[in-house]
Protein backbone atom coordinates (compact mmCIF):
# COMPACT_ATOMS: atom_id res chain seq x y z
CA UNK A 1 0.00 0.00 0.00
CA UNK A 2 3.14 2.23 0.80
CA UNK A 3 4.34 1.72 -2.54
CA UNK A 4 1.02 3.03 -4.27
CA UNK A 5 1.10 6.04 -2.22
CA UNK A 6 4.86 6.54 -2.80
CA UNK A 7 4.18 6.19 -7.19
CA UNK A 8 1.10 8.28 -6.85
CA UNK A 9 2.78 11.44 -4.98
CA UNK A 10 5.68 10.88 -7.52
CA UNK A 11 3.24 11.39 -10.06
CA UNK A 12 1.51 14.08 -8.97
CA UNK A 13 5.00 16.18 -7.98
CA UNK A 14 5.07 16.15 -12.47
CA UNK A 15 2.35 17.90 -12.17
CA UNK A 16 2.36 22.09 -12.57
CA UNK A 17 1.26 23.68 -8.85
CA UNK A 18 -2.03 25.03 -9.33
CA UNK A 19 -3.04 28.53 -7.42
CA UNK A 20 -6.02 30.20 -6.81
CA UNK A 21 -5.87 32.37 -10.48
CA UNK A 22 -5.67 28.40 -12.04
CA UNK A 23 -8.47 26.76 -10.47
CA UNK A 24 -10.45 30.25 -11.55
CA UNK A 25 -9.32 29.28 -15.11
CA UNK A 26 -10.30 25.39 -14.56
CA UNK A 27 -13.39 25.96 -13.75
CA UNK A 28 -14.08 28.81 -17.01
CA UNK A 29 -12.78 26.49 -18.88
CA UNK A 30 -14.78 23.82 -17.83
CA UNK A 31 -18.26 25.72 -18.42
CA UNK A 32 -17.37 26.67 -21.69
CA UNK A 33 -16.85 23.18 -22.80
CA UNK A 34 -19.69 21.79 -21.02
CA UNK A 35 -21.97 24.62 -22.57
CA UNK A 36 -20.48 24.23 -25.80
CA UNK A 37 -21.29 20.44 -25.91
CA UNK A 38 -25.16 21.19 -24.63
CA UNK A 39 -25.41 23.78 -27.56
CA UNK A 40 -24.06 21.66 -29.92
CA UNK A 41 -26.61 18.55 -28.03
CA UNK A 42 -29.48 20.68 -28.52
CA UNK A 43 -28.96 21.65 -32.47
CA UNK A 44 -28.81 20.71 -35.56
CA UNK A 45 -25.24 20.66 -35.25
CA UNK A 46 -25.33 17.58 -33.14
CA UNK A 47 -25.71 15.38 -36.24
CA UNK A 48 -23.32 16.94 -37.81
CA UNK A 49 -20.63 16.66 -34.95
CA UNK A 50 -21.32 12.58 -34.79
CA UNK A 51 -20.32 12.69 -38.43
CA UNK A 52 -17.18 14.92 -38.25
CA UNK A 53 -16.08 12.11 -35.27
CA UNK A 54 -16.81 9.20 -37.75
CA UNK A 55 -14.38 10.94 -40.41
CA UNK A 56 -11.74 11.52 -37.73
CA UNK A 57 -12.33 8.20 -36.38
CA UNK A 58 -10.77 7.39 -40.43
CA UNK A 59 -8.45 9.63 -40.53
CA UNK A 60 -6.66 7.99 -37.12
CA UNK A 61 -6.84 4.71 -38.47
CA UNK A 62 -5.14 5.69 -41.80
CA UNK A 63 -2.57 7.08 -39.65
CA UNK A 64 -1.88 3.80 -37.62
CA UNK A 65 -2.01 1.99 -40.56
CA UNK A 66 0.02 4.40 -42.53
CA UNK A 67 -2.31 4.62 -45.54
CA UNK A 68 0.33 7.21 -47.36
CA UNK A 69 -2.11 7.95 -50.10
CA UNK A 70 -5.03 8.82 -48.24
CA UNK A 71 -3.08 10.90 -45.36
CA UNK A 72 -1.56 12.83 -48.55
CA UNK A 73 -5.30 13.58 -49.81
CA UNK A 74 -6.10 14.67 -45.99
CA UNK A 75 -3.27 17.02 -45.66
CA UNK A 76 -3.78 18.75 -48.92
CA UNK A 77 -7.47 19.21 -47.98
CA UNK A 78 -7.10 19.95 -44.34
CA UNK A 79 -7.49 23.98 -44.99
CA UNK A 80 -10.60 23.22 -47.35
CA UNK A 81 -12.00 21.24 -44.48
CA UNK A 82 -11.70 23.72 -42.10
CA UNK A 83 -13.62 26.42 -44.47
CA UNK A 84 -16.41 23.93 -45.39
CA UNK A 85 -16.57 23.24 -41.34
CA UNK A 86 -17.42 27.06 -41.29
CA UNK A 87 -19.70 27.14 -43.65
CA UNK A 88 -21.89 23.95 -43.04
CA UNK A 89 -22.26 25.13 -39.32
CA UNK A 90 -22.61 28.65 -40.07
CA UNK A 91 -26.27 28.89 -39.15
CA UNK A 92 -25.55 27.35 -35.71
CA UNK A 93 -22.72 29.77 -34.99
CA UNK A 94 -24.90 32.43 -36.12
CA UNK A 95 -27.54 31.57 -33.53
CA UNK A 96 -24.96 30.97 -30.67
CA UNK A 97 -24.13 34.45 -31.00
CA UNK A 98 -27.02 35.48 -30.96
CA UNK A 99 -28.00 33.92 -27.77
CA UNK A 100 -24.48 35.10 -26.59
CA UNK A 101 -25.37 38.72 -26.68
CA UNK A 102 -29.36 37.88 -25.48
CA UNK A 103 -29.93 38.96 -21.97
CA UNK A 104 -31.07 36.03 -21.03
CA UNK A 105 -27.73 34.23 -21.54
CA UNK A 106 -26.83 34.31 -17.90
CA UNK A 107 -30.16 32.87 -16.86
CA UNK A 108 -30.13 29.75 -19.49
CA UNK A 109 -26.13 28.94 -18.35
CA UNK A 110 -27.17 28.86 -14.78
CA UNK A 111 -30.38 26.86 -14.97
CA UNK A 112 -30.67 23.18 -14.33
CA UNK A 113 -33.39 22.15 -16.72
CA UNK A 114 -34.98 18.28 -16.75
CA UNK A 115 -36.87 16.52 -19.83
CA UNK A 116 -40.68 17.02 -19.30
CA UNK A 117 -42.10 13.78 -19.82
CA UNK A 118 -45.54 13.24 -21.32
CA UNK A 119 -47.50 11.51 -18.48
CA UNK A 120 -51.07 8.72 -19.56
CA UNK A 121 -53.31 11.66 -18.86
CA UNK A 122 -52.11 14.18 -21.35
CA UNK A 123 -51.73 11.09 -23.73
CA UNK A 124 -55.05 10.66 -23.58
CA UNK A 125 -56.06 13.97 -24.13
CA UNK A 126 -53.71 14.01 -27.21
CA UNK A 127 -55.80 10.29 -28.38
CA UNK A 128 -58.99 11.89 -27.47
CA UNK A 129 -58.11 15.43 -29.50
CA UNK A 130 -57.19 13.61 -32.60
CA UNK A 131 -59.89 11.34 -33.69
CA UNK A 132 -62.24 13.58 -32.99
CA UNK A 133 -60.72 15.89 -35.25
CA UNK A 134 -60.14 12.97 -37.49
CA UNK A 135 -64.13 12.33 -37.27
CA UNK A 136 -64.85 16.16 -38.75
CA UNK A 137 -61.90 15.86 -41.40
CA UNK A 138 -60.12 18.61 -39.14
CA UNK A 139 -56.27 19.06 -39.85
CA UNK A 140 -53.80 18.93 -37.28
CA UNK A 141 -50.45 18.77 -36.61
CA UNK A 142 -49.21 17.75 -33.39
CA UNK A 143 -45.33 17.21 -32.09
CA UNK A 144 -44.09 15.63 -28.98
CA UNK A 145 -41.06 16.17 -27.98
CA UNK A 146 -39.14 13.26 -26.31
CA UNK A 147 -35.30 13.71 -25.45
CA UNK A 148 -34.07 15.98 -27.74
CA UNK A 149 -34.86 19.42 -26.87
CA UNK A 150 -37.37 21.37 -29.70
CA UNK A 151 -36.43 25.16 -28.99
CA UNK A 152 -35.77 25.83 -32.30
CA UNK A 153 -39.42 25.08 -33.56
CA UNK A 154 -40.56 26.80 -30.47
CA UNK A 155 -39.27 29.64 -31.89
CA UNK A 156 -41.15 29.70 -34.81
CA UNK A 157 -44.58 30.06 -33.51
CA UNK A 158 -46.53 31.57 -30.81
CA UNK A 159 -45.97 30.48 -27.09
CA UNK A 160 -49.07 28.74 -25.98
CA UNK A 161 -47.63 27.88 -22.76
CA UNK A 162 -51.30 26.00 -21.82
CA UNK A 163 -52.09 22.33 -19.97
CA UNK A 164 -52.88 19.71 -22.38
CA UNK A 165 -56.76 19.34 -23.02
CA UNK A 166 -58.38 17.61 -25.89
CA UNK A 167 -60.92 20.64 -25.82
CA UNK A 168 -57.49 23.03 -26.41
CA UNK A 169 -56.06 21.02 -29.42
CA UNK A 170 -59.42 20.76 -30.74
CA UNK A 171 -60.07 24.94 -30.60
CA UNK A 172 -56.49 25.32 -31.83
CA UNK A 173 -57.14 23.02 -35.05
CA UNK A 174 -60.25 24.42 -35.77
CA UNK A 175 -60.22 26.31 -39.03
CA UNK A 176 -60.50 29.78 -39.49
CA UNK A 177 -58.69 30.54 -36.64
CA UNK A 178 -55.82 32.34 -35.77
CA UNK A 179 -53.65 29.10 -34.42
CA UNK A 180 -55.34 26.76 -36.75
CA UNK A 181 -52.28 26.77 -39.24
CA UNK A 182 -48.56 25.12 -38.47
CA UNK A 183 -48.16 22.78 -35.47
CA UNK A 184 -48.45 22.45 -32.12
CA UNK A 185 -45.53 21.61 -30.06
CA UNK A 186 -46.24 19.41 -27.00
CA UNK A 187 -43.46 19.35 -24.09
CA UNK A 188 -44.47 17.10 -21.10
CA UNK A 189 -47.88 18.06 -19.86
CA UNK A 190 -48.08 21.28 -21.79
CA UNK A 191 -48.52 22.60 -25.17
CA UNK A 192 -45.64 25.37 -25.49
CA UNK A 193 -46.30 26.80 -29.27
CA UNK A 194 -48.82 27.04 -31.92
CA UNK A 195 -48.32 27.75 -35.76
CA UNK A 196 -45.14 26.37 -35.56
CA UNK A 197 -43.53 25.51 -38.76
CA UNK A 198 -41.47 22.46 -39.47
CA UNK A 199 -38.96 21.48 -41.96
CA UNK A 200 -40.01 19.68 -44.88
CA UNK A 201 -38.54 16.64 -45.84
CA UNK A 202 -36.72 15.82 -49.41
CA UNK A 203 -37.95 11.83 -49.46
CA UNK A 204 -40.35 10.67 -51.59
CA UNK A 205 -43.80 10.19 -50.16
CA UNK A 206 -47.24 8.74 -51.29
CA UNK A 207 -49.56 11.09 -53.27
CA UNK A 208 -52.09 10.34 -50.70
CA UNK A 209 -50.29 12.48 -48.90
CA UNK A 210 -50.06 16.23 -48.37
CA UNK A 211 -47.48 18.97 -46.65
CA UNK A 212 -48.63 18.48 -43.23
CA UNK A 213 -47.45 14.83 -43.79
CA UNK A 214 -44.10 15.84 -45.26
CA UNK A 215 -43.66 18.30 -42.49
CA UNK A 216 -44.36 15.43 -40.33
CA UNK A 217 -42.05 13.51 -42.03
CA UNK A 218 -39.22 16.13 -41.95
CA UNK A 219 -38.65 16.98 -38.43
CA UNK A 220 -38.88 13.11 -37.36
CA UNK A 221 -35.73 12.46 -39.47
CA UNK A 222 -33.84 15.74 -37.71
CA UNK A 223 -34.98 15.03 -34.06
CA UNK A 224 -36.30 12.25 -32.30
CA UNK A 225 -39.72 13.94 -31.79
CA UNK A 226 -42.91 11.77 -32.33
CA UNK A 227 -45.52 13.58 -34.38
CA UNK A 228 -49.07 13.15 -35.20
CA UNK A 229 -50.89 14.24 -38.12
CA UNK A 230 -54.50 14.22 -38.72
CA UNK A 231 -55.12 14.90 -42.79
CA UNK A 232 -57.78 17.35 -43.32
CA UNK A 233 -58.66 15.84 -46.84
CA UNK A 234 -59.14 12.41 -45.94
CA UNK A 235 -59.16 12.61 -41.87
CA UNK A 236 -56.92 9.87 -41.68
CA UNK A 237 -54.41 9.62 -38.99
CA UNK A 238 -50.58 9.05 -39.52
CA UNK A 239 -47.44 8.91 -36.91
CA UNK A 240 -44.28 10.39 -37.91
CA UNK A 241 -41.11 9.01 -36.20
CA UNK A 242 -38.03 7.61 -36.79
CA UNK A 243 -38.01 9.14 -40.38
CA UNK A 244 -40.75 7.09 -40.91
CA UNK A 245 -44.32 7.86 -41.80
CA UNK A 246 -47.01 5.05 -40.52
CA UNK A 247 -50.95 4.93 -41.14
CA UNK A 248 -52.52 4.31 -37.41
CA UNK A 249 -56.03 3.07 -37.57
CA UNK A 250 -57.38 3.14 -34.24
CA UNK A 251 -56.53 4.74 -30.55
CA UNK A 252 -54.85 1.57 -29.52
CA UNK A 253 -52.18 1.90 -32.54
CA UNK A 254 -51.80 5.30 -31.96
CA UNK A 255 -50.93 5.00 -28.10
CA UNK A 256 -48.13 2.45 -29.09
CA UNK A 257 -46.15 5.06 -30.90
CA UNK A 258 -46.82 7.80 -28.65
CA UNK A 259 -43.98 8.71 -25.30
CA UNK A 260 -45.39 8.31 -21.81
CA UNK A 261 -43.78 8.98 -18.94
CA UNK A 262 -42.06 6.17 -17.03
CA UNK A 263 -42.88 5.17 -13.14
CA UNK A 264 -39.50 5.91 -11.55
CA UNK A 265 -39.02 6.93 -7.68
CA UNK A 266 -38.26 10.20 -6.19
CA UNK A 267 -34.11 9.40 -5.83
CA UNK A 268 -34.31 8.46 -9.32
CA UNK A 269 -36.20 11.70 -10.48
CA UNK A 270 -33.83 14.02 -8.25
CA UNK A 271 -31.13 11.94 -10.11
CA UNK A 272 -32.08 12.40 -13.47
CA UNK A 273 -32.56 16.24 -13.64
CA UNK A 274 -28.87 17.47 -12.22
CA UNK A 275 -27.01 17.69 -15.60
CA UNK A 276 -28.80 18.87 -18.67
CA UNK A 277 -26.26 17.26 -21.44
CA UNK A 278 -25.97 13.56 -19.78
CA UNK A 279 -29.21 12.80 -18.35
CA UNK A 280 -31.53 9.96 -19.82
CA UNK A 281 -34.90 10.24 -21.03
CA UNK A 282 -37.71 8.89 -18.46
CA UNK A 283 -40.51 8.32 -21.07
CA UNK A 284 -40.73 4.61 -22.56
CA UNK A 285 -42.77 3.48 -25.81
CA UNK A 286 -45.74 1.80 -25.15
CA UNK A 287 -46.11 -1.82 -26.09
Amino acid sequence: MSDIFTKLKSWTSLLPPVGLTGAVEIIILTVFVYECLLWIKNSHAWQLLKGMIVIAAFIALAAIFQLKTIMWLIENVGTLAVTAAIVIFQPELRKALEQLGSRNFITNLLAIDDIKNTKEATINEIIKATFEMAKKKTGALIVIQKNQPLKEIEDTGIRINGIVSAALLINIFEKNTPLHDGAVVIVGDKITAATCYLPLSDAEISKDYGTRHRAALGVSENTDAVTVVVSEETGKVSVAVGGHLIRVPDAEALRSYLPVEKETDDKDKRSGSRFRLFRAGKEERRP
